[in-house]
């Protein structure tokens, strides 16, 4: 994952949780995608980071597995924890 820059952007805030931009850079290549952390998955898988460092850790995470064209463009965090169940015991790696 060398040459990738990941950062996330707060854009709205709820009591159910918070949405963030995530924009991934590759070289010249950039692609955005739209992310909800409900504050139950931040709280189940946070293991002691910002609600942003761990929307950032889970795209590093992705980003071992698949390729950042084939990332939805908009997806909640709690459906990646459904698709890959080893996420919670492996983000604290990441």
């Amino acid at each position: 994952m060398e040459n990738k820059k990941i950062i996330a952007k707060e854009l709205v805030s709820d009591s159910q949780g918070k949405v963030f931009k995530v924009t991934v850079h590759e070289g010249k290549e950039v692609s955005e995608h739209i992310v909800s952390l409900t504050e139950d998955v931040f709280i189940r898988i946070g293991t002691g980071k910002s609600r942003s460092e761990l929307v950032e850790a889970v795209f590093r995470y992705l980003l071992e597995r698949e390729d950042k064209e084939e990332i939805s463009g908009s997806f909640d965090i709690f459906d990646i924890c459904q698709n890959f169940p080893d996420i919670e015991k492996d983000i604290g790696n990441y």
